[in-house]
C-alpha cells in the first residue's frame, strides 16, 4: 500500500525528526531528494523559477561530484541544499559509525565543492537506526516529511498522485519529491499542476 501522508501519531514516536513546520502560517516546504540528476533536476528548477518558488534539495554526494555544474545551478538560484549521504545509504544495513562517516563524506563534498555547510539532513528511504539518529541529530536537524508524493511508485497514475497531494497538504507541510531518473516521468506530469494548485490556494513556498 502506498501512503501519501504520515499520521500525527506516527510522528510522535520519533521526536528527534522534523515532520513539518508551523501550522500557523500558510507556507509549504517543497523538498527534492537524490539529485542532482541532469534532465529532471533542470526541469524542476525551470518549473520553480517560472513561479518564483523556492525548494530544498537533499543531495547525494556522489551525484554532486558527477554533476557539479548542476549542483551549483541549484545553489545559485537560491534554493536550499541538504545532506542526503554520499552514497544514498540505507541506514538499516550499516553500522552507526559507517553511516555517520558517509554523512560526513557528503558534508565534506558540499563544503569543498559548493562552499556550503548544511545543517539539514534527510535519511535515504527514511531509514535509520536509533543509534544513527542519536549521532546524526547532534549535528543536523533530521528532516522528514508529512506529505509524500509517491513519485517513485512505478504503477501510480499521475491523476491519483496529484489528487492525494491536494488532499493532504496543509499549513507547514513538508512535501517529498525526488529529482532522479526513476521518478522523472511522474514528476514531469504532476509537479507543474501541483505548483499551480499551491499558488491558486494561496500557499507560499519556503526553504526549511
Amino acid at each position: 500500500m502506498l501512503f501519501h501522508h504520515v499520521p500525527s501519531w506516527v510522528q510522535l514516536f520519533f521526536p528527534r525528526y522534523v515532520w513539518h513546520r508551523s501550522r500557523g502560517e500558510k507556507k509549504v516546504y517543497l523538498t527534492f531528494d537524490d539529485g542532482p540528476v541532469p534532465g529532471i533536476t533542470d526541469f524542476v528548477l525551470e518549473e520553480l523559477a517560472e513561479r518564483e518558488m523556492k525548494a530544498t534539495f537533499f543531495m547525494v554526494g556522489e551525484n554532486v561530484v558527477k554533476h557539479l555544474s548542476l549542483a551549483k545551478k541549484v545553489r545559485d538560484q537560491g534554493h536550499q541544499i541538504g545532506n542526503h549521504t554520499f552514497n544514498h545509504l540505507n541506514g538499516l544495513r550499516f553500522s552507526a559509525e559507517e553511516y555517520v562517516e558517509n554523512v560526513e563524506k557528503c558534508q565534506s563534498t558540499l563544503s569543498h565543492l559548493l562552499d556550503l555547510r548544511p545543517t539539514l539532513f534527510r535519511a535515504p528511504y527514511g531509514r535509520m537506526t536509533h543509534r544513527q539518529i542519536k549521532m546524526v541529530s547532534q549535528t543536523y536537524q533530521i528532516i522528514m516529511w508529512d506529505v509524500l508524493s509517491g513519485d517513485y511508485h512505478a504503477k501510480q497514475l499521475p491523476d491519483r498522485c496529484l489528487r492525494k497531494l491536494k488532499k493532504y497538504i496543509q499549513n507547514g507541510s513538508i512535501i517529498l519529491f525526488h529529482d532522479q531518473a526513476k521518478t522523472a516521468g511522474l514528476v514531469r506530469e504532476v509537479l507543474p499542476a501541483f505548483l499551480d494548485f499551491l499558488q491558486a490556494s494561496g500557499y507560499k513556498s519556503a526553504v526549511l
